[in-house]
């Protein structure tokens, strides 16, 4: 019996033996297993790791080197894009003085040169590029090779030289030789930015003397010796070489001539051509209606008899403290109102003194521009535009002007206004190119004339109510029929049109540009008159009531008086900035000028 519970005790042992020990085993391999594992992972996150780690370097190797080649290739085009740019206003500068100076060459060189220029027009890139290689220069980039041919082309005619040399001298002297007798600078934007006008060049600037008293001009005394083409900014030595190779090649250098006014001549005419039969300069000439230009033989009353002032003196300065881009004068001669930034201020010039504003009227917005203002001749009702979709309409009859009616465009400015003699309609000249015409009886919108691709920039009508004439800066000049509602006329220019004004009794329109140029055009005939005293663009415009003599302004500081149509000097002054608008009492007696330096001037016309 004892036997038989040792023997089922030992199986109970052995059993419990076999049902608990191998899951110890088991579980032991089990975390072995797992630990081994573990390990692994470690290992092989850190591989992962470290793989990922040079991965990110040689990416960001990569990255750098091409972000470097993109920093040097823009840095190349920026360099390229200013050789262009250089080259072209090269081109620009040198085909200013081909436009002036083609129309004074005999017909037979005119015609050598036009075979020239369309010899020129079929040099292909390669041929350019050939040439220019063999002579160890760089090639020139495509978009200056045609305006840059017919200059140099012109001078080889026109010098009777070898063309390459002399193509190479103006390369690199030709802006020196402009800089000391033409400045051309672009005005694309002026009309929309007037701050861009103010104080444009010191006094003394392009070598003329200051205004003599009343605004006279000095006398031959009083100026020094004409401008040379040889430019005072070249050294010695440049200017020698420069005078040796213009010997060279068989004609001598072209220098200035001692002239009581300087200042009246073709920029880049030689002193040969630009004589009138009166032997003096001449800063006038006649263009036929085959392009012949010839100096105008003035009459000799050309500056004589009744209604032609003998000259201009300063009487009052009115302090506006912002640019002043639009002036106008009372009918009576006794208020002016001056356009600044944001307001027009009203002015009694009735007495000597120093001025000050008797009101203010705020346009627009207060840091928009006034661009034009038109007084009614009952002196009542004041029209204001600028730079602001809407038109004030001023009542002036109540003791404090207010705005009774306000017109609404679709255009964002307006740069010009202009009233019918019978004060019925009011036209705007609108940034967008349109001219809308507005009844001002009912403030409505009656018409628009379209036409213009760009900004219309100055207008006027005539007398009798039935021509409009726009000028644009698309380069052209429009007249409308406003009877028929029609496109009349049109006169492409070269330049950008910044003031027109249509003389009262005559049929003459005379035309300020950005060229500098002021043409006096005949309306009916293709002959037109070409005066050439501004240095710079020519801002505004304006015909005396009388018709017999008109003036001009610039960013050139100058007020110029004309004789009309021919374009006689009458006077000029000088002002100390930019000279942006002008307008003339309708007696005839007094001139009203805005300036950029922020004040207007009035002065007296002497007779």
């Amino acid at each position: 019996m004892n036997f038989l519970v040792f023997i089922y005790r030992l199986l109970q042992l052995l059993k419990s033996l076999l049902n608990h020990s191998p899951p110890r085993i088991l579980d032991s391999k089990k975390k072995e297993i797992k630990l081994n594992t573990a390990c692994l992972n470690t290992q092989t996150v850190l591989q992962n790791c470290s793989f990922n780690q040079s991965n990110k370097t040689y990416l960001s190797f990569c990255f750098f080197c091409s972000l470097k080649l993109e920093c040097e290739k823009l840095a190349s085009e920026k360099t390229e894009i200013q050789r262009h740019y250089v080259m072209t206003e090269i081109a620009k500068r040198l085909n200013v003085i081909c436009a002036q100076l083609i129309p004074f060459l005999s017909q037979e060189h005119q015609q050598q040169v036009v075979q020239a220029m369309e010899r020129a027009k079929q040099v292909t890139m390669g041929e350019l590029n050939a040439s220019i290689g063999v002579r160890g220069l760089p090639p020139l980039p495509p978009t200056v090779c045609t305006s840059i041919f017919p200059s140099f082309l012109f001078n080889t005619f026109l010098l009777s030289c070898h063309c390459w040399f002399f193509f190479f001298f103006w390369i690199q002297f030709g802006y020196m030789f402009e800089s000391a007798f033409i400045t051309r600078p672009r005005m694309s934007l002026g009309l929309r930015n007037p701050l861009a006008v103010q104080g444009a060049y010191p006094p003394g600037a392009f070598g003329l003397p200051p205004p003599g008293v009343n605004g006279e001009l000095a006398g031959a005394a009083g100026y020094g010796a004409g401008l040379h083409l040889v430019s005072p900014q070249m050294n010695g030595s440049a200017a020698a070489a420069a005078a040796a190779a213009a010997a060279g090649y068989g004609r001598s250098p072209v220098v200035g001539y001692e002239s009581p006014h300087p200042h009246m001549r073709v920029p880049g005419l030689p002193a040969s051509l630009q004589s009138a039969a009166s032997g003096k300069p001449a800063y006038s000439f006649h263009v036929s209606a085959d392009g012949q230009m010839q100096p105008v033989p003035f009459p000799p009353d050309a500056l004589l008899g009744p209604g032609i002032p003998r000259h201009a003196r300063q009487i009052h300065t009115l302090s506006h403290g912002e640019v002043v881009c639009a002036v106008t004068i009372s009918t009576s001669t006794r208020h002016v109102y001056t356009g600044g930034k944001g307001c027009v201020k009203v002015w009694d010039i009735s007495q000597p003194g120093s001025k000050s504003p008797m009101a203010q009227l705020d346009c627009l917005n207060r840091d928009n521009y006034i661009r034009s203002c038109k007084l009614l001749p009952d002196g009542r009702t004041l029209i204001v535009g600028g730079e602001a979709s809407t038109l004030s309409i001023w009542d002036l009859a109540t003791p404090t002007p207010r705005i009774k009616a306000e017109l609404t465009s679709s255009a964002p400015a307006c740069y010009a206004l202009a009233i019918s003699p019978d004060n019925k309609v009011c036209f705007s000249c609108c940034s967008d190119g349109n001219i809308v015409v507005w009844d001002l009886h009912n403030q409505t919108l009656v018409r628009q004339f379209q036409g213009h691709t760009d900004g219309a920039s100055c207008i006027d009508i005539s007398n009798d109510g039935t021509k409009l004439w726009t000028g644009g800066l698309d380069n052209t000049v429009r007249c409308w029929d406003l009877r028929e509602g029609r496109q009349l006329q049109q006169h492409d220019f070269t330049s950008q049109i910044f003031s027109l004004g249509y003389c009262p009794t005559g049929e003459w329109l005379a035309v300020g540009m950005e060229s500098s140029n002021v043409e006096v055009l005949h309306v009916s005939k293709p002959d037109k008159y070409q005066l050439h005293l501004h240095e710079s663009c020519v801002l505004s415009l304006k015909f005396a009531y009388c018709g017999k003599w008109f003036v001009s302004t610039g960013k050139d500081n100058l007020l110029n008086a004309w004789r009309t149509p021919y374009g006689s000097s009458i006077f000029q002054s000088k002002e100390s900035s930019s000279v942006l608008s002008c307008d003339i009492s309708p007696d005839d007696q007094f001139i009203v000028t805005g300036s950029g330096d922020k004040k207007a001037t009035v002065y007296e016309v002497i007779y």
